[in-house]
């Protein structure tokens, strides 16, 4: 499909994806179509294979009325935007200001994924949706002031909006701390852990929480909501067993038995001084000493949030990354 998309039909609900090829964005956009939504994927650039149920809108996401045009009548438009980490400061908030753009001129609801960067350093060890944000760096304070202009937004009668705050991902693919650091050297025997083992961490499986966003939008509603996702909270300690156990599982695990390791955050600060990445990750080295888990009983409570049983999720996970063949799934959670 190119950039002049027909307009959807007004019979059946519609979605509006933004940065549909990213892996938030991909697996929302997997999950609305497969709920029976009529998905419209917003992508820098249309895939050589279209995801099954999903029409791709190569469209800017700055061109605010000609993705308004595309994308005429989807009631809700999902936020799956990401800067690159480097470039959050100069991106994050103009790229959402155009997502609401677009949204508001939909008169749609506005659905964002959030993180616990907004409560900071200080936070509490239970996230709820009225805990006081207290954020301690700019990325969380970025992330407050990304939230207030949903709340203005919707406050000023432009549309209904809607922040599901989650944990770390992982699943549905790379580019999370599971695959990048934490599994990286599974096949030579190894797993390492970011911090100390004894200390929750919230985690959120990507299909579960894409899920949730079309419970939440299918629930619908005016003004500004927030919502937590619990997902599963984890020491480090459990999560390396449960990799143990699915690699096991698949028939991946050594003989020997897994190597433990740590991240080395001395140097990684050091080299921060000329790698703007290994900085700004530096920045956030806290919300590995700080235990913090979210909960989400509100949201559990609504119908069609799923909850993947840790050992599926896990095994599904390393299936995923290419570790094992997909028929070994099968075994039971």
């Amino acid at each position: 499909m190119n950039s002049a998309a027909t307009p959807l039909p007004s019979t059946r609900r519609s979605v509006l994806v933004l940065g549909a090829n990213g892996r938030f964005g991909a697996a929302a956009a997997h999950a609305f179509a497969a709920a029976g939504w009529q998905v419209l994927a917003q992508v820098r650039r249309e895939p050589a294979v279209p995801e099954p149920g999903t029409t791709p809108v190569a469209l800017p996401l700055t061109d605010t009325e000609a993705l308004a045009r595309a994308a005429a009548g989807a009631s809700v438009v999902v936020y799956g935007v990401n800067p690159p980490y480097t470039r959050w400061d100069e991106e994050a908030l103009p790229l959402l200001r155009a997502g609401l753009a677009v949204a508001s001129r939909l008169r749609a609801h506005f659905m964002l994924p959030g993180n616990v960067y907004n409560f900071g350093e200080r936070m509490p060890p239970l996230l709820r949706e009225d805990t006081p944000q207290q954020p301690t760096t700019r990325k969380g304070e970025q992330r407050v002031a990304m939230e207030a202009a949903i709340a203005q937004a919707c406050a000023a009668g432009e549309l209904g909006g809607t922040v599901i705050r989650a944990g770390d991902f992982f699943g549905a693919g790379t580019g999370s701390w599971l695959d990048l650091v934490i599994a990286k050297s599974i096949r030579q025997g190894k797993l390492v852990y970011p911090g100390p083992t004894g200390m929750a961490h919230a985690w959120a499986y990507l299909p579960d929480l894409a899920r949730a966003f079309v419970a939440v939008a299918e629930q619908g509603g005016q003004g500004f909501r927030i919502w937590h996702f619990a997902g599963h909270t984890l020491s480090g300690s459990e999560l390396l067993a449960g990799l143990e156990q699915a690699a096991a599982d698949l028939g991946i695990a050594p003989a020997q038995g897994f190597r433990h390791g740590g991240m080395p955050w001395g140097l990684i600060r050091l080299l921060g001084w000329v790698r703007p990445m290994m900085r700004e990750i530096a920045r956030m080295a806290y919300l590995w000493r700080v235990p913090h888990a979210l909960d989400g009983r509100r949201l559990a409570a609504l119908p069609g949030v799923p909850h993947t049983p840790l050992p599926l999720a896990l095994r599904q996970s390393l299936i995923e990354l290419g570790l094992a063949a997909p028929d070994r799934a099968i075994v039971t959670a």
